[in-house]
Order: C-alpha cells, then sequence, then structure tokens
C-alpha cells in the first residue's frame, strides 16, 4: 500500500451474506443495505488498512480491492 494510493472497491452481492463483518472492520467504510448487503461508501476511496482489513476478514471473501487506474488486484492478491 503506497502513499497516496487510491483503491476501487467492490463487493460482490451474489457473494455477500450480510455478516456484517466489513462494518467492524471499516465503519466508515462500508453500509448494509436492507437486504442487508454490503457495499462501499465510496467505491474510489484512499487506500487505507481498515478497508484492507474489511476484505481480509469477510468471510465469504466478496470484497475486492484494486487500483484505482490500472486494475492491478490490491485484494485478493494476484497468485
Amino acid at each position: 500500500m503506497g502513499a497516496g494510493d487510491r483503491w476501487h472497491v467492490d463487493v460482490d452481492r451474489s457473494l455477500c451474506i450480510g455478516s456484517a463483518q466489513c462494518l467492524h472492520r471499516a465503519p466508515e467504510g462500508f453500509r448494509l443495505d436492507d437486504a442487508r448487503q454490503s457495499h462501499p461508501v465510496d467505491p474510489d476511496t484512499d487506500a487505507n488498512e481498515q478497508v484492507l482489513a474489511a476484505a481480509e476478514n469477510c468471510p465469504v471473501e466478496a470484497i475486492t480491492i484494486t487500483l484505482t487506474g490500472s486494475g492491478e488486484a490490491v485484494f485478493p492478491p494476484e497468485e
């Protein structure tokens, strides 16, 4: 995570089970809608540890993060 990096955050709603783990890890970064589906408050955001922790701790790996502009994977990392 470089200084000044911008991320694009996406939640795959077909995977999201509404566990709200993302809200616990990054309360400013995610919200649940009426169907208890997570979505990013701002899909394009500054890189930050809380959003990364939310993605890493999602029980169904529904959150993906890419670098804005290049589309390079931040999470899950490319193998």
